[in-house]
């Protein structure tokens, strides 16, 4: 399967070399969010390098650095919308945190796609978290990224 092959109802790209991950593995565990979460609509994730989430971060949130996650909710015909990661950000958080890159992009991508469903962490009074620490324990994933915010 190549790294940008549509299925059902995700799409995963890789276009960056220098951070190597299990794409497979990664696949596997979006077709699993696509059925828990997703509700049958689609959505996209591209794993990308430092310099395109900076330019990214920089035009849609004036925030000038690479992030993790970018999530990019679109809702029309069914279509959740678009997450950024950034493989160079995930591959230094990981090895912070002492868990493999796929498990972190995994976490990444479970974060984004709470926010393509309508979560919001930094209004929602709490729900986000919940969410996000009930999923992450369900599927066997490290701290999720607003527990970390919590704990830091």
């Amino acid at each position: 399967m190549s790294p940008s092959q549509r299925t059902d109802s995700f799409h995963l790209e890789s276009r960056q070399r220098a951070v190597r991950f299990d794409e497979g593995r990664v696949r596997a565990f979006l077709a699993t969010l696509a059925r828990d979460l997703a509700g049958g609509r689609d959505f996209s994730v591209v794993v990308s390098d430092d310099d395109c989430v900076r330019a990214t971060n920089r035009q849609f949130r004036s925030v000038d650095r690479a992030t993790d996650v970018l999530s990019f909710p679109d809702g029309e015909d069914g279509y959740m919308g678009d997450i950024l990661i950034s493989a160079g950000v995930a591959a230094s958080q990981a090895a912070e945190l002492g868990h493999t890159v796929e498990e972190e992009i995994q976490t990444l991508a479970l974060h984004g796609l709470l926010h393509l469903a309508g979560f919001d962490h930094e209004t929602d009074d709490g729900e986000m978290r919940r969410a996000e620490d009930l999923l992450r324990r369900k599927y066997g994933l490290p701290t999720g990224l607003i527990g970390r915010i919590a704990e830091g």
